[in-house]
């Protein structure tokens, strides 16, 4: 194509006048003159991609800032939700820190007396089912290898897993208002 066409023209004149007002328009609400350019360039894309408008009897103006406003409304709106769960995964993670926290302090230290831990953790294991409180002896008191336990009770190192699982939900519930004994469990 060697010279401009009508319509070509008509965009170049349109951009020229309106890019720099629609950008200060979009940065009033989305703050970064980086997504204000880019929300106009995309108005602008979309427009060429339209351009059969310049023959109608349209108010380009009207049609500018109503698209700039709803891309910058799209983006701003992106922008709360993110935020939104973000503090949501914060307030979350503050919340789990505070019950740990308070689960510690309200942690009776006369709990840790050998004869009462001892007691507490027996009448844990002992509410266990009995295959399952016999794999739990076998891995966490013996100190087994669930390849060995599977070998020696004559099951699969599946059973073994889905057992210890059903052990650590169960102490779990037990030891609720001992939760850092619970723990000890895992670290075991």
């Amino acid at each position: 194509m060697i010279g401009k066409t009508e319509k070509h023209m008509e965009f170049e004149r349109i951009y020229l006048d309106y890019f720099s007002k629609m950008k200060n328009f979009a940065k009033e609400y989305v703050l970064s003159g980086e997504d204000a350019e880019n929300i106009v360039q995309d108005v602008f894309l979309e427009l060429w991609e339209k351009r059969e408008l310049f023959s109608m009897q349209i108010n380009l103006i009207a049609y500018l800032f109503t698209a700039v406003k709803n891309r910058c409304i799209d983006l701003l709106r992106r922008r709360v939700l993110v935020k939104e769960v973000a503090d949501k995964m914060q307030e979350e993670h503050r919340l789990t820190l505070r019950l740990k926290l308070d689960s510690l302090e309200e942690f009776d230290q006369h709990l840790f007396m050998e004869k009462d831990i001892e007691q507490i953790i027996t009448r844990a294991i002992d509410a266990l089912p009995p295959k399952c409180r016999e794999i739990f002896i076998k891995s966490k008191i013996e100190g087994m290898k669930q390849q060995d336990i599977a070998a020696r009770m004559n099951i699969s190192v599946n059973t073994v897993e889905t057992q210890m699982g059903i052990a650590y939900k169960k102490l779990k519930l037990e030891l609720k208002d001992y939760f850092p004994l619970f723990l000890l469990f895992l670290y075991l």
